[in-house]
């Protein structure tokens, strides 16, 4: 049976866990170390980022959060896994992505999977160059995810110093190729 859109999930990371999937997750605790046991709801920025106050937005303030790729596939690679944004919200916030730079792990892994942040105002330095791709040709480069393997990405949030615009967000594709 080949690949489907759902083998490949996203889900919060666990800024608080000893290893990956080993703990549920939540928005604000997205903050990188270890997969956890939750998908993230949906695809609108609310589902991992706060709103922004009027004090961040004045202030053009950038909020981080990390959350994994993960293969469910039992038999199956991920091959060339790639993210985009392909759609935004118009007049909300900026967003961006990045790849930790940690290698895809295994599930439940017990060294990190991923760089940690202290808080969603800090932002992570073991990643790569944040980009907002908006298309399949200029996407993210996740790479391979083996079956059962995951990889953090990261999400760059800038307040725009705008009005609040209601369901702010973005829809987040992922596409992959799988073993012949």
């Amino acid at each position: 049976m080949p690949i489907t859109t759902g083998d490949i999930l996203l889900k919060y990371s666990a800024a608080t866990a000893a290893a990956g999937n080993a703990a549920s997750g939540t928005a604000a605790g997205s903050l990188g170390g270890f997969i956890s046991t939750t998908q993230v709801p949906d695809n609108v920025m609310d589902a991992l980022f706060p709103d922004i106050t009027p004090t961040e937005n004045e202030a053009d303030n950038a909020d981080y959060k990390c959350v994994f790729i993960h293969n469910q596939h039992a038999t199956l690679s991920a091959l060339n896994v790639k993210v985009y944004f392909s759609a935004k919200v118009d007049g909300g916030a900026d967003i961006a992505v990045a790849l930790d730079n940690l290698l895809p792990s295994a599930l439940a892994s017990n060294v990190a999977q991923a760089d940690l942040i202290p808080d969603k105002d800090t932002a992570p330095t073991a990643v790569g160059s944040f980009t907002a791709p908006t298309d399949a040709g200029s996407a993210l480069l996740v790479g391979t995810l083996q079956p059962g393997q995951c990889r953090a990405i990261w999400f760059k949030r800038m307040a725009a110093g705008a009005a609040a615009v209601v369901n702010d967000g973005v829809t987040l594709d992922i596409i992959c190729d799988e073993t012949p």
